[in-house]
């Protein structure tokens, strides 16, 4: 980890331009790349407003309204945000997915073929270096590709 960030700093990339959001899938007319960041500090509600609103800066689509897809985590339907939502609603929104359905998340396809890729079989001597190799992965992604495609198209 870099020692000049602070505690909770975020880092989205998208090709070569930094933007901040959440770990997460933007999706267009075609998979426009793979977006992630790197949360340090505690994820709340008030961390996922400060994501949603740069998600949606990072994902406008003229003329149509741009749905995420969310799990049912206690944060993601908090009330702290409920008021920017519902003023949102018309060009950014969020789409719940059922409880207890992680099969129709396709953020969790992604993260097994993460952990298969980066992590499994290999030794890491400090946390740090895990971090590295997914990041890196991440990094590969970030331009629209088949194999995310295919995960993500999967339901």
């Amino acid at each position: 980890m870099n020692s000049h960030r602070k505690p909770h700093s975020r880092t989205l990339q998208r090709g070569r331009t930094e933007v901040t959001g959440q770990r997460g899938l933007l999706r267009r007319r075609a998979l426009a790349g793979f977006l992630f960041r790197r949360e340090t500090g505690r994820f709340n509600g008030e961390s996922f407003l400060e994501f949603q609103k740069q998600f949606r800066e990072a994902s406008p689509v003229a003329g149509r309204c741009v749905i995420a897809i969310s799990d049912n985590a206690q944060y993601h339907r908090s009330k702290f945000h409920l008021s920017w939502r519902q003023h949102q609603e018309r060009q950014f929104r969020l789409d719940f997915l059922p409880p207890y359905r992680p099969d129709l998340n396709p953020i969790e396809r992604v993260r097994k073929l993460t952990r298969r890729l980066c992590p499994h079989n290999r030794y890491f001597g400090f946390l740090d270096g895990v971090v590295d190799a997914v990041e890196e992965q991440f990094a590969d992604w970030i331009r629209p590709n088949e194999a995310l495609r295919r995960l993500c198209a999967t339901i």
